[in-house]
């Protein structure tokens, strides 16, 4: 019985501002480790038995960001599903579920997010394994996480019975929402509570059939969806109108809390879901005055903070309980205990649009990169890196000139009817209104400088007449 991971990449981390932006949330950032937090959960599942390639299931924006990060570990995925709208984990789970069985009728489906850090991945990979039996017999298993403190950020799952003679597995009792610390307390010590992981393990078409039982609506609306799904080159996209009918709700809510299938391994792997800035100090190695201290950063008595410099020097004296944050066109300064509420900020900056909600200051994109240097009212000035072998799309723009400046590399340039080359310190001019491309012939990285002048200078001033990554 084939075991298929199923990654979900939906989310955008925003309680990890000004890291995690909409456009490259937390799970594509290395926040604990030298690979991210996608990698990590992928890698993790080296040595389960029976193991395929992992089905991603993510939005469009990050397609290309995951596709690259799984390459550089050489792994292929069965699939990488694009959501045309956010839906929650239900739908997104039961669309792998759909997929999956194309691979195998009774396949088994280990749901995990990307952004979870597991410090033990053995006790984990062991989890995962004990839980095989019970999901291949017809149960949904959740894991569990063995509560180490009365937490009041997480939901809680009560036990009953034990399901084997080992107490390996036990039956699912009840789904308890967050609770105050007197409860918390308690949850504790009764020892029949365990943290809600939001991970699972079951059959794929045992998963169907209770959300046909509890949730009919969105499995209609999802089967519609993949019955009218697409290959897009390397993503399978599913139909957008029938996705955006299908309600939007959570695995627990659609179908955990209902089920008479429910069972629970016990899960002891130093697991957070680094939901917030104070999270990763928890989990983060620290030094003799609690601090944990990354990039350029220079202290003096100072104790208990998470400061992180990604960018500039980051100087701090006399400071307690803070996080601090630096990146290019951001700093988030705040006490600890308050690292919730982060994503009020981000509320902020999307409500007056703010493109700091959204972009780091450099951008990604399936070509390459590029950088905002300067800008004004009427130019600006960007840094471009276009990887090896790739180009732009073939574009034109109605309100902007552009003069692109060779400082690193080799570029192939078309304009209008002409293609030629340019090496360091060679320059060219595309007028307003001319068809061009930028493209990297060479086996370096090419970098260029451009500076744009005109009316208007969005970046939706583009009209793309070719594309080899399939953009509109």
């Amino acid at each position: 019985m084939k075991l298929i991971p199923v990654i979900l990449s939906g989310g955008v981390g925003s309680r990890l501002w000004p890291l995690s932006r909409e456009h490259y949330p937390k799970q594509l950032l290395a926040l604990a480790g030298e690979k991210t937090m996608l990698q990590d959960t992928v890698t993790r599942l080296n040595g389960l038995a029976d193991l395929t390639g992992p089905i991603v299931v993510c939005n469009e924006v990050h397609r290309f960001l995951i596709a690259e990060q799984l390459r550089a570990l050489n792994i292929t995925p069965l699939h990488l599903i694009l959501e045309p709208v956010g839906r929650n984990t239900a739908p997104a789970v039961a669309i792998a579920a759909l997929t999956a069985q194309a691979e195998e009728a009774d396949a088994l489906i280990l749901v995990l997010p990307a952004d979870h850090l597991i410090q033990n991945p053995e006790a984990f990979r062991d989890a995962v394994t004990a839980g095989k039996s019970a999901a291949a017999q017809g149960h949904l298993v959740t894991f569990g996480v063995v509560p180490t403190r009365p937490e009041t950020g997480y939901g809680y799952i009560k036990t009953g019975e034990s399901l084997t003679p080992d107490n390996a597995v036990f039956k699912v009792a009840q789904f308890v929402e967050k609770p105050d610390l007197n409860t918390a307390t308690n949850y504790l010590k009764s020892g029949d509570y365990y943290w809600n992981s939001g991970m699972f393990l079951f059959r794929a078409d045992v998963y169907l059939a209770e959300l046909a039982r509890y949730s009919p609506d969105m499995l209609i609306a999802c089967q519609q969806a993949y019955e009218k799904a697409k290959q897009d080159a390397d993503f399978l996209r599913i139909d957008s109108e029938s996705f955006t009918q299908c309600p939007a709700n959570s695995v627990d809510y659609a179908v955990m809390e209902k089920t008479e299938m429910g069972a629970l391994i016990p899960l002891s792997a130093q697991w957070s879901d680094v939901g917030a800035w104070s999270a990763l100090w928890e989990v983060s190695p620290r030094d003799e005055n609690e601090n944990v201290l990354l990039g350029d950063v220079l202290t003096h008595e100072v104790k208990n903070c998470y400061l992180r410099a990604e960018h500039r020097l980051i100087a701090g004296i006399g400071l307690d309980n803070l996080i601090v944050i630096e990146t290019a066109d951001a700093v988030l300064i705040a006490p600890i205990e308050q690292a919730q509420t982060v994503k009020k900020i981000v509320e902020q900056l999307k409500a007056g649009n703010r493109h700091e909600a959204n972009l780091h200051r450099r951008v990604h994109r399936p070509w390459g990169t590029y950088e905002n240097i300067d800008v004004e009212e009427r130019f600006q000035v960007k840094r471009i890196m276009v990887k090896p072998g790739a180009s732009l799309s073939l574009q034109m723009h109605y309100n902007r000139s552009e003069h692109w400046i060779v400082v690193k590399g080799t570029a192939e340039i078309t304009r209008g009817e002409e293609i030629f080359l340019l090496s360091e310190n060679q320059s060219t001019y595309i007028p307003l209104g001319i068809k061009h491309r930028l493209a990297n012939p060479g086996k370096v990285p090419l970098e260029i400088i451009e500076i744009q002048s005109g009316s208007y200078l969005g970046e939706d001033d583009i009209v793309r007449f070719e594309d080899v990554y399939g953009r509109q």
